[in-house]
């Protein structure tokens, strides 16, 4: 299949976007009508997400709850994006994109840092069944923890210790995420 070129319209809708990115070779993000190329990452990056992932996974089988890693679109407001990682226990009416996560996790990239920690994460903030926002460090051990409090958001840095996933009710080692890097 040939690579699709983005509509020559500047402002798109939602469901031009999904159009649009069924028929592209590479992913995109889509925020206020407009189309992002998304960053490649770096092995790093993937075993970080994977490994997060596959444990969210393991224990997410005894809930109610599924696992998406990079390749499902998270709506919040008029954005698009793919998360790194993220967890939705509700039914979904639309195969292409969760409206209802309770978990978002991006890795952290020179590239997408100011990104994450802006824009998506305000953006983010709409979702109402979103209870934690986790901003993981590529080349570092860190994690930054937004946790939705009665009233708003609670902030942690964790760098080392258990990181707490409530919605699918896992503890993990943070060094366990990041075990196996090369």
């Amino acid at each position: 299949m040939p690579r699709q070129e983005p509509p020559v319209k500047t402002v798109l809708t939602v469901e031009e976007f999904l159009h649009f990115e069924a028929g592209s070779n590479v992913k995109h993000e889509y925020v206020q009508g407009q189309i992002f190329l998304m960053a490649g990452g770096t092995r790093r990056h993937n075993r970080i997400a994977v490994r997060l992932g596959s444990s969210i996974e393991n224990q997410a089988q005894q809930t109610n709850c599924l696992v998406a890693i990079a390749d499902t679109l998270v709506q919040a407001g008029n954005a698009l994006y793919y998360p790194d990682v993220m967890v939705y226990c509700q039914p979904e009416e639309d195969m292409r994109v969760v409206k209802k996560p309770c978990l978002v996790v991006e890795v952290l990239s020179e590239r997408t840092a100011e990104t994450d920690r802006g824009e998506k994460w305000l953006n983010y903030q709409t979702i109402p069944s979103l209870q934690m926002y986790v901003l993981l460090e590529q080349d570092t051990i860190r994690a930054e923890v937004f946790r939705r409090v009665e009233g708003g958001w609670f902030y942690e840095r964790i760098e080392s210790g258990t990181l707490k996933l409530p919605c699918v009710d896992l503890e993990i080692a943070l060094e366990d995420v990041y075990s196996r890097l090369e």
